[in-house]
């Protein structure tokens, strides 16, 4: 009986209409196909003036929607935000200390980047664990400070930037790549910012964006690293900027079929009413995760403080008592489950926690996301973690 009951439930059980809740890729916007795509310059020369136009335009458009400041240049850049973030540290670090804020996988690798790779000795970590912010007035000013904005797999973001000082000497090298066009950047405490395309506005992979502000520009025509750069790193040329980067002129070969995707998404953030709207369809996302994990008895977020939960890539921990006494092993395995049995109801693709981060799941909650869809999905984690603690609990 009970068997028939739940499939009885099941059954009348709303799904998502877009069951991708992956957090990079993200869900394509509302509503594309790839007739969005039919303009696209195929077979053309990235340096031909029409493709060029197009590279330029996800600049300007970029830049708009964001409110970058006029003077903050804006480059196309290879290797996605990965890219991004690698040619910054090797083409601007070296003239002082560094801090690097780390509270989850990502600012870590980039901590353990400069540490190993660029064998910086004059170099500090400034940690939190999962699910917290590190004591981010720890920072010296006369640093350099590399930290993230919005911690990708741990769901936990910064909520203020009155840390960084407004007569630092240091740079702030900040990793936004899911927090850019979901969050409000403070660009006059940032001197760099990197992101990619596949992230709140759904673009396809491989191509990075790299904001830099006058000081930065300053650092790169002033400072030579003493490491060799390989091309791709390159953004000077003769000792002064390669302009030519940030008006479309890019490093290596882009997919023109991914600058197309790109301005499909831009135009559609411009329709949904630019980052004001972006911004109010993310925290929405959120706001219904939220409701539901407040009448949980197993689920929990994993950030401490729920000031500081990310409206993008929202990680949920499991805190059934069953589950808090299972050793380590069987946890990941039993929330691994969870995730699979979403996928095989179709309701959630991809929505594991990051392997590096405590078990739980993992739902992106981005722009391009339809919070409709969220609260279809709330009450299958409900679905299926009945199904998980019947094979785990016993």
């Amino acid at each position: 009986m009970t068997a028939r009951l739940g499939h009885a439930r099941k059954a009348a059980m709303l799904k998502p209409q877009n069951p991708c809740f992956s957090s990079g890729p993200c869900a394509k916007r509302p509503g594309f196909s790839l007739a969005a795509l039919e303009g696209a310059l195929l077979g053309r020369s990235h340096r031909a003036p029409a493709p060029k136009a197009r590279l330029a335009e996800v600049i300007t458009r970029s830049k708009a929607i964001l409110g970058m400041p006029e003077d903050y240049r804006l480059g196309i850049v290879p290797a996605s935000d990965t890219g991004a973030v690698e040619m910054a540290l090797w083409s601007l670090l070296g003239p002082r200390p560094v801090d690097v804020l780390t509270w989850e996988s990502f600012s870590t690798e980039w901590a353990q980047d400069i540490a190993f790779e660029l064998n910086l000795s004059e170099f500090r970590m400034i940690r939190a664990p999962y699910g917290g912010l590190p004591d981010v007035w720890k920072v010296d000013p006369k640093h350099d400070c590399v930290f993230v904005w919005n911690g990708t797999t741990s769901g936990v973001r910064l909520v203020a930037a009155d840390w960084i000082a407004d007569g630092r000497e240091g740079l702030t090298i900040c990793d936004a790549t899911s927090a850019a066009f979901a969050m409000d950047l403070p660009w006059d405490k940032l001197d760099v910012v990197t992101w990619s395309w596949q992230k709140v506005l759904g673009g396809e992979a491989a191509h990075g964006m790299l904001a830099l502000s006058p000081r930065a520009v300053k650092r790169l025509e002033e400072h030579k690293p003493t490491w060799p750069l390989p091309k791709i790193f390159r953004l000077t040329k003769d000792g002064k900027l390669n302009e030519g980067i940030f008006k479309g002129d890019t490093i290596n070969t882009p997919s023109m079929l991914c600058v197309e995707d790109a301005l499909d998404g831009l135009r559609w953030a411009e329709s949904v009413g630019g980052l004001p709207g972006l911004i109010a369809r993310s925290e929405a996302n959120l706001a219904a995760v939220a409701a539901w994990v407040e009448g949980s008895d197993w689920a929990s977020f994993l950030a401490m403080d729920p000031a500081t939960r990310s409206s993008t890539s929202v990680c949920l921990t499991i805190v059934a008592d069953w589950f808090t006494a299972l050793d380590s092993a069987k946890q990941a395995e039993a929330a691994k489950r969870l995730a699979a049995i979403l996928e095989e109801e179709g309701v959630a693709l991809d929505v594991g926690s990051y392997r590096d981060a405590p078990p739980g799941l993992r739902i992106w909650c981005g722009a391009t996301v339809e919070t409709s869809d969220v609260e279809a999905l709330l009450p299958w984690l409900d679905v299926a973690f009945a199904r998980v603690a019947q094979e785990f609990a016993g």
